[in-house]
C-alpha cells in the first residue's frame, strides 16, 4: 500500500512553484463557483422558469464564455497572462455577488452572459501560464494538475452548496462564489514571481518579431478536425452539470445535496485516476490521438448506458464512463492544442480551443432541452450516444492522418 501511495504521489513532483499557486488559485476559484451545478435547478424550482426558457439562459452562459474566451486570448497575448487573470477574478467576484439581486428572464440572461464572459477569460490566459512556469517535461501533467484543481473544487462546490441549500437557501451560494474569487485575485497578487512573467513576456516578444508570418489556425486541417471532436465531447460533457441534475431529480427524486453527492463522483474519480493515468502513458509514450479516440468510447458508452438508466447503480456506472472519457480526452487535449501554436500566440489558440468548449455549451443545454421537453429524457441520451459514436469517426480521423506512413521515394 505505501508503495502505490509513493508511486501516485510522485506524479506530482518536479512543478514549479508558481505552478502549485495557479493551481490553489484555481482551486479556490472553482471551489467558490459552487452555485452553477444547481443553476438549472434554482431557475426552474425558484423561479418557475420552464425547461425551455432556462434552456435559453443556459445558453447565455455558453455565449458568454464564447466570447469570454476569444478576448482572454487576444488579451493575452496582447497584455500577458498576469493582467488578465487578476482582472477576470477580480470582477467576477463582485459579478457574482449582483446576481442574486436579478430576477426576470431578461435580466438574469444578460447578467449570466456578462458575468460568464469576464470569468472565462481566466481560461486562456492560465493555459499560457502554465507554459510560462513549465517545460515540455512537465507541460501535459501541469495542465492536468489545474484541471485536477477544478474537479476537486467540483468535489467539494456541490457537496457544501447542496449542504447550504438544505439548510438555508440559495442567496449564501453566490456570497461564497464572489469572495472566493476575490481571495484568489489576493493569493495571485502576492504570491506570483512578477520578475519571472517580465522574463517569459520578453522572451515571447522575442520570437513573435522573428516569425516571417503567422499561420491562420484554420489552415491547419488537423487542429480543425481536432476542435471538431472536442466540440462533440464537450457537448456531451455537459450534460453533467445541465440535464443530468433534472434526470437525477425526476427519475430518482433526488434532492439537492444528494445531487451535489452524485456529481462529486465525477471530481473524486479524476482526483484519485487522472495523474496516474496521464503519467502512466506518458511513461509508455501512448500517442494522443489513440488517447482521444478510447475517451471517446467511454463518453458514448455513457450515455447508451443512460438508457437503461432504471437504477441508481447504472446511473453511477454511466457516470464513471463519462469521467473516464473526460480524463482521456481534456487532459492531453490541452497539450494537443498548445502544441499546435506558433510561438507568441498560445492564448489565441488556447482561446480558439477553449470556445468550442464555449459552443457546445451554448448548444448542449439549449438544444437538450428542447428535445426533452418535446420528447423525453431517453431520446436526448439517444442523441447523445449518436454523437459520442461520431467523436470516435473524428478522433479515428485525425489518428490516420497523423500517423500515416511515410511513403519510400526512389
Amino acid at each position: 500500500m505505501l508503495k502505490k501511495i509513493k508511486e501516485y504521489l510522485s506524479n506530482f513532483k518536479g512543478f514549479s512553484r508558481e505552478i502549485w499557486i495557479l493551481t490553489l488559485v484555481t482551486y479556490i476559484n472553482r471551489a467558490g463557483a459552487m452555485v452553477m451545478p444547481f443553476l438549472s435547478n434554482y431557475l426552474h424550482k425558484g423561479f418557475y422558469f420552464d425547461l425551455k426558457e432556462v434552456g435559453w439562459m443556459m445558453s447565455a452562459i455558453g455565449l458568454g464564455s464564447l466570447i469570454g474566451n476569444w478576448i482572454g486570448g487576444k488579451l493575452t497575448d496582447k497584455i500577458g497572462f498576469y493582467t488578465v487573470i487578476l482582472t477576470s477574478l477580480l470582477l467576477v467576484g463582485f459579478g457574482f455577488i449582483s446576481l442574486m439581486f436579478l430576477y426576470d428572464f431578461v435580466e438574469i440572461s444578460v447578467g449570466l452572459f456578462v458575468i460568464t464572459a469576464i470569468a472565462d477569460m481566466y481560461k486562456p490566459a492560465v493555459f499560457v501560464a502554465v507554459g510560462c512556469f513549465s517545460n515540455q517535461q512537465t507541460r501535459t501533467r501541469a495542465l492536468t494538475l489545474i484541471r485536477l484543481a477544478t474537479n476537486l473544487g467540483m468535489v467539494s462546490g456541490p457537496v457544501l452548496g447542496g449542504i447550504l441549500i438544505a439548510n438555508n437557501s440559495y442567496d449564501p451560494l453566490f456570497w461564497i462564489d464572489g469572495v472566493s474569487c476575490i481571495l484568489a485575485v489576493i493569493l495571485f497578487l502576492f504570491l506570483i514571481d512578477e520578475s519571472k512573467v517580465d522574463i517569459y513576456t520578453t522572451r515571447i516578444q522575442t520570437l513573435k518579431e522573428n516569425i516571417p508570418h503567422r499561420q491562420p489556425f484554420f489552415k491547419d486541417v488537423n487542429f480543425l478536425i481536432f476542435l471538431l471532436g472536442t466540440f462533440i465531447t464537450a457537448l456531451l460533457f455537459f450534460q453533467l452539470f445541465t440535464t443530468l441534475p433534472l434526470f437525477n431529480a425526476s427519475r430518482f427524486n433526488l434532492n439537492e445535496m444528494q445531487i451535489g453527492i452524485l456529481l462529486s463522483l465525477n471530481g473524486l474519480l479524476i482526483f484519485f485516476l487522472e495523474m496516474p493515468i496521464i503519467g502512466y502513458l506518458e511513461k509508455i509514450k501512448f500517442q494522443n490521438t489513440k488517447i482521444f479516440q478510447i475517451g471517446a468510447i467511454f463518453m458514448a458508452l455513457g450515455f447508451f448506458l443512460l438508457l437503461m438508466a432504471n437504477w441508481i447503480i447504472v446511473l453511477i456506472l454511466s457516470i464513471i464512463c463519462i469521467t473516464l472519457g473526460q480524463i482521456f480526452i481534456f487532459s492531453f487535449g490541452n497539450t494537443f492544442a498548445y502544441s499546435r501554436a506558433q510561438a507568441g500566440f498560445e492564448g489565441r489558440y488556447m482561446a480558439i480551443y477553449s470556445m468550442s468548449f464555449s459552443i457546445a455549451q451554448v448548444l448542449s443545454s439549449k438544444l437538450s432541452f428542447s428535445i426533452i421537453q418535446n420528447y423525453s429524457f431517453n431520446y436526448n441520451w439517444i442523441f447523445m450516444g449518436i454523437a459520442g459514436v461520431i467523436g470516435i469517426g473524428l478522433y479515428f480521423k485525425l489518428d490516420q492522418n497523423l500517423n500515416k506512413p511515410l511513403i519510400p521515394t526512389n
